[in-house]
């Protein structure tokens, strides 16, 4: 029984590994101009503010896609994976605006807790985009949803400490 749940999670982080990279990336690679340019709606709150940078998301579409070229000379299926982990990369890149977006028409400020569409947005849509492509088992989908927020938060608490993030959440 250990041994199916190991395999499992490996199975789990193997697939969305891409997602996890490009989603970690902005933090360490991004700063500079934002996506939305600063422009605001006219109630004045922000499209997505000015966390979500341009250099940050190519950050983290190369890091992700990286991996997803890594895995591919791994499995012995370059094509495949190249392709995969530029949909997971850019699916969790997008789930991360959309997010934002969200955020600030819930006026939560930029570095505000949402719990659940922190964590978790950035998954669907990394899942969502690889969907045409490949799409693991229900059980990996299972597994990647229910790990997701630990590492999520785990991994924002390190990003805090060592001073890459203002907030530990």
């Amino acid at each position: 029984m250990l041994n199916e749940f190991l395999q499992l999670l490996g199975a789990a982080i193997w697939f969305i590994l891409p997602a996890y990279v490009a989603n970690a990336a902005p933090v360490v690679l991004g700063r500079g101009a934002p996506i939305d340019g600063g422009r605001r709606f006219t109630d004045g709150r922000p499209i997505l503010g000015a966390g979500k940078t341009i250099r940050g998301f190519l950050a983290g579409l190369i890091a992700g896609s990286v991996v997803g070229v890594l895995q591919g000379a791994a499995a012995g299926q370059p094509c495949t994976y190249a392709m995969l982990g530029l949909l997971l990369a850019l699916g969790a890149l997008v789930g991360d605006l959309f997010g934002s977006f969200i955020k600030r028409r819930l006026n939560i400020p930029r570095g505000g807790a949402a719990p659940g569409l922190d964590q978790l947005g950035f998954i669907v849509f990394a899942l969502l985009f690889a969907s045409p492509l490949m799409l693991p088992s229900w059980e990996v989908i299972l597994t990647i949803l229910i790990i997701t927020p630990p590492i999520h938060l785990t991994t924002n608490f390190a990003s805090y400490k060592l001073g890459l993030k203002s907030k530990p959440y």
